[in-house]
């Protein structure tokens, strides 16, 4: 059974880590996949620096969910996070003023199964990008 580590970036809940992980777990063997849902600020600290986590979440082909797009526009980060094999799942936000907390639980359990497919079917470094009203997309 292959192994997947997915990554909640510290712009979203923690919670949203732990909580997911706790409701995959019952689901691995019927989905033939083993998942684990981690949050970055606790593997890594809170503030971890992308340019420190990107290449250790890359060693283990993980796969990141986060609203800072800044990793896909700004040059060095993008260039960092495909040359360690990172896997990122861009969710675009609704206003500045970000999601409800309530909405990124709505969101990210409405979208599950999807992140399931796009982690299973795509071999690290990808990009996809989402947003409160669209479904994941390649970018």
């Amino acid at each position: 059974m292959r192994k997947y580590k997915i990554y909640i970036d510290e712009n979203l809940p923690k919670q949203l880590a732990h909580g997911l992980n706790t409701l995959q777990q019952p689901q691995n063997l019927r989905d033939g996949l083993e998942i684990e849902v981690l949050s970055i600020s606790d593997e890594f600290g809170k503030g971890a620096l992308d340019e420190d986590w990107i290449p250790k979440v890359g060693a283990e082909n993980g796969i990141v969910i986060t609203q800072d797009s800044r990793i896909q526009s700004q040059k060095h980060q993008r260039e960092l996070y495909l040359k360690s094999g990172v896997g990122i799942l861009f969710l675009n936000p609704p206003s500045k003023n970000g999601f409800s907390y309530w909405d990124m639980v709505k969101k990210l359990i409405e979208e599950w199964d999807n992140i399931k497919t796009i982690v299973k079917k795509n071999k690290t470094p990808f990009a996809f990008r989402g947003s409160s009203s669209r479904k994941f997309e390649k970018m």
